[in-house]
């Protein structure tokens, strides 16, 4: 293989299920046929810690406009998050993260909620 064939692939990184961009890559195929059924992959993180990272059918949070939900099909979305517990369901079942502010984006069954920036 020639210089100029190596510099035209796209660099490869070692990191499992994270791209060169810091985005998720969801390369399991169940997960991705979760979230073609109806539901989502949801990411809470801060800088030093991951809160949640995993399939959901339901979100719930505080904005300045009062209480939200995110559900599965939901548009794109991006909302400054006010004091408030989110509470993430899974099957039935809540996981509660209490949250002093942050960002939340939705897109494309997607959410991101970054925790203390």
């Amino acid at each position: 293989m020639s210089e100029k064939d190596t510099k035209s692939q796209p660099a490869k990184t070692k990191e499992d299920g994270i791209n060169k961009g810091g985005n998720v890559r969801i390369d399991d195929r169940k997960l991705q046929e979760k979230i073609l059924s109806g539901q989502m992959y949801v990411k809470v993180y801060s800088p030093y810690r991951n809160y949640f990272s995993d399939i959901a059918d339901s979100i719930s949070a505080v904005n300045d406009t009062g209480p939200f939900d995110i559900l599965p099909g939901h548009h794109k979305f991006l909302t400054l998050l006010s004091s408030c517990e989110l509470d993430i369901r899974t099957n039935g079942v809540a996981e509660k993260i209490k949250v002093d502010y942050g960002i939340m984006f939705v897109k494309e069954n997607r959410v991101t909620v970054f925790l203390d920036v």
